[in-house]
């Protein structure tokens, strides 16, 4: 839900991120149609994402989280760091309470389903490069609900803990995910520390658990 917030900018330049060019494709063709949005650049990746922002003039970025390699929310926490000037909106299928907030713990400024209404993303949009936070309404109720413990953990850290629960070595998850293997045993030491859990087997066990709970979601 929208805060109370000014007008936005006369223009506001948005660089689209996703790596389906289709789906860029209908974003494009549906913010061209609005007053005062311009489509600035694409990206369908991080590298993409970061040499756009650093080569030319960014208002927001409109960015997925599901991306091979670096993910939405961990390019997120890039831009904010690197590019603070850029606001982030994410546009998602995850309609969970934890992706929102870690989203937001990145730096983002909003976040809004990919099944929600065109003119609530153009909403969006407007809310947040004038300075607001927007969160599609369907995520309100999740919001306000306690996180299980297993959500303490980044999008990134549960997709390592599920490899974990498969057994996967660091060198495997580390060629699943497209990551380096030292960047793979950090990800573990803070799933570990996160959950204080001080042991492999107790690590194991509980990411088999966690895995177990969440396909009965």
């Amino acid at each position: 839900m929208p805060e109370h917030i000014p007008a936005a900018p006369a223009v506001t330049r948005v660089m689209l991120i996703d790596d389906h060019p289709l789906v860029r494709d209908g974003l494009r063709a549906r913010l061209e149609t609005v007053p005062g949005l311009q489509v600035a650049a694409e990206a369908g990746n991080a590298e993409e994402a970061l040499k756009a922002a650093a080569a030319q003039d960014i208002d927001l970025a409109l960015m997925d989280i599901n991306m091979r390699g670096t993910n939405g929310i961990e390019l997120t926490a890039l831009f904010h760091a690197r590019h603070p000037e850029i606001a982030v909106l994410i546009l998602s299928m995850h309609d969970k309470g934890e992706y929102v907030m870690q989203s937001i713990q990145a730096g983002a400024r909003g976040y809004v389903l990919k099944d929600a209404p065109s003119q609530d993303i153009v909403q969006a949009i407007e809310t947040v490069r004038s300075g607001g936070i927007y969160y599609s309404a369907a995520l309100a109720r999740q919001l306000t609900q306690p996180l299980p413990e297993r959500d303490l953990l980044t999008l990134r850290e549960r997709e390592v803990l599920k490899h974990i629960a498969n057994g996967e070595s660091n060198k495997q998850i580390a060629r699943d995910l497209d990551l380096s293997v030292r960047t793979v045993e950090t990800h573990r030491l803070n799933i570990k520390r996160k959950l204080n859990i001080d042991g492999q087997a107790e690590l194991i066990k509980f990411a088999v658990e966690s895995l177990r709970l969440e396909g009965k979601n």
